[in-house]
């Protein structure tokens, strides 16, 4: 975790969390759902809806044979970094069907965490794409689907052209450690981001 991030909690010790919004967005079956649930510390709300065969053109059932919901307008959790910093947790939609929620979704968000199942790695474009448009710091989480990467970090990131400044992470969404992690990463980068404008305003 970098210096700066440590000392800024450091210096509001004392005071009531701050709280911050993030995203959780990706492609169908990336694993949000399962990310966000697995580490609040309230009971998450959830919108699942039933993936039914009237809607199997869209649904797209076989990308994900064990799925049977879907999110259908978002996924809300939280969780307590430490005294100083509470995390208010979003998961989109992952079809694009349910694209419209998007932008009532990230309003406020500090930042965003775009889930990649390397299995399907074109469905994280559009997810990327929109907070590159809306210049919302992110970070890259690959799904370890069954504990394990499939495909190399570093391809992963040529794959899906993105900036140096994007870190690209590992981890298994129904481990609440790994999801803490990431989130601290992304934290991390927002600030970084924070710093430098401050330095260049």
């Amino acid at each position: 975790m970098m210096p700066a991030l440590s000392e800024a909690r450091a210096t509001a010790r004392g005071r009531a969390p701050i709280p911050v919004k993030i995203i959780v967005g990706g492609g169908f079956g990336a694993g949000k759902t399962t990310f966000v649930t697995s580490v609040s510390e309230i009971e998450p709300v959830t919108t699942e809806g039933a993936m039914t065969s009237a809607g199997a053109r869209v649904d797209a059932p076989a990308v994900s044979p064990t799925k049977s919901t879907t999110t259908v307008a978002m996924d809300f959790g939280r969780i307590t970094i430490d005294p100083t910093l509470m995390v208010y947790l979003f998961g989109t939609p992952g079809q694009e069907r349910f694209g419209f929620m998007w932008d009532d979704l990230v309003h406020g968000a500090v930042g965003a965490v775009v889930l990649v199942d390397t299995r399907r790695v074109t469905d994280s474009f559009p997810a990327i794409d929109y907070f590159e448009h809306i210049d919302l710091p992110f970070v890259v989480a690959v799904n370890r689907f069954d504990g394990e990467l499939s495909h190399d970090l570093d391809d992963v990131r040529t794959a899906l052209d993105l900036a140096p400044e994007v870190p690209v992470l590992g981890a298994d969404a129904r481990v609440g450690d790994d999801v803490k992690d990431t989130l601290l990463a992304l934290l991390d980068v927002v600030l970084a981001r924070a710093l430098a404008r401050a330095r260049v305003g």
